[in-house]
């Protein structure tokens, strides 16, 4: 059976939430979690945690699935690439909802032709720039805005579920 592993940063989350979200992840993972609570100085009167996971492909998304609907939860969840499946990466913010990437080996976005060929066709329409196609497809309006909270988590502690020999 074939693992990846990943981590979920929350960068912010309010108070009263925190314990929602450890039991939504733990009904994702199937185990108690029990997150470290932070506070977030980018965001008075808001908390952060980091939890990294190893689960089957498809863990992040169905991570991410379960957190999605909570509007003032600021999250992203990493996957790594394994044998059978690319690494992938959710963002959500309040004010744009959720954003989608698979990634490669190094990390980098991977984007399917087709959505390059839909964001050529709209720009070659005037529809849009393709500039701000591209940073869209690439999640740079995700980046820009969880920018200062990772900033502001640097140094946070991190539980790691596996151990590295």
């Amino acid at each position: 059976m074939t693992t990846t592993r990943g981590v979920l940063f929350v960068h912010s989350a309010p108070r009263a939430l925190c314990p929602h979200v450890e039991w939504a992840v733990a009904g994702v993972l199937g185990a108690r979690v029990s997150l470290d609570w932070i506070r977030q100085p980018a965001s008075p009167g808001t908390w952060r945690a980091e939890f990294s996971w190893q689960g089957d492909p498809g863990t992040a998304s169905k991570l991410a699935s379960a957190l999605r609907g909570w509007h003032l939860l600021r999250f992203e969840v990493t996957a790594e690439p394994c044998a059978t499946a690319e690494g992938e990466r959710y963002s959500s913010t309040p004010e744009l909802g959720i954003f989608h990437a698979v990634t490669g080996i190094h990390g980098d976005i991977l984007i399917p032709e087709d959505r390059l060929r839909a964001a050529a066709a709209r720009s070659s329409r005037g529809e849009s720039n393709l500039e701000a196609e591209i940073s869209r497809l690439l999640g740079k309006p995700w980046d820009d805005e969880l920018e200062p909270f990772r900033h502001a988590g640097e140094g946070a502690p991190v539980r790691w579920l596996h151990q590295v020999v």
